[in-house]
């Protein structure tokens, strides 16, 4: 369930957002205040969903590989972390906003620079969020392999899904665009935790594997 709630407001949280690579940015932020304030309340119900999926997982994966599964937790703890600081970002560049669109046009020059640092800090704390859910997603997908907790053409799939989403996080890095931009890359993994979501609610983990890894 965790699964689907942090995929989804992940998900909400991106739609909801005005677009902020336009050079208006500001304005849209301003006019879209209700709106945006729902974007940030959706990203922190991502943030504690991504810390607590490792850790709810954590008792059942360390008994396969105590390395990964605390590796695991501790990189989805970043994301978690990281995506509070651009909620602080974003919710810091709201009120702002409300000034700059209420500032003479002489005054809208040093705000329009705390706005690009604002915005610069929240893009690079978001990228660098979604690498840390990648490398911490990564460790318990291979652990999955590994382990056969879940089926393997499953797991599997996630380690493909998280190879293309890290390509979308190098692409986002040197292009300068949002990680949401490259759709294609992003959609694998977003349907994979849903369908790895209902798997473990409706079968949960293999018992005999699950048995076997606790004694």
């Amino acid at each position: 369930m965790i699964f689907i709630i942090a995929t989804v407001a992940a998900l909400l949280a991106a739609a909801l957002l005005p677009v902020m690579t336009s050079a208006d940015y500001l304005t849209l932020v301003s006019a879209h205040f209700n709106q945006v304030a729902a974007s940030a309340f959706f990203y922190l119900i991502a943030a504690f969903g991504s810390a607590g999926i490792a850790i709810s997982m954590y008792p059942v994966m360390k008994g396969s590989n105590v390395s990964l599964a605390l590796g695991s937790v501790i990189f989805r703890a970043m994301e978690a972390v990281l995506y509070m600081v651009a909620v602080v970002n974003l919710l810091s560049m709201l009120k702002l906003s409300q000034n700059f669109t209420n500032a003479g046009v002489a005054d809208r020059s040093p705000l329009q620079a705390i706005g690009d640092s604002l915005r610069n800090a929240r893009d690079l704390a978001t990228l660098t969020a979604v690498f840390a859910f990648s490398l911490g997603a990564f460790m318990y997908y291979y652990l999955f392999f590994q382990s056969r907790l879940i089926p393997r053409w499953l797991s599997g799939w996630g380690i493909a899904a998280i190879i293309l989403m890290m390509t979308a996080c190098v692409l986002a890095l040197f292009s300068g665009k949002p990680v949401t931009g490259y759709t294609l890359l992003v959609i694998p993994i977003a349907l994979q935790e849903m369908v790895l979501a209902v798997w473990l609610i409706v079968k949960g983990f293999s018992p005999s594997v699950n048995a076997t890894v606790h004694l």
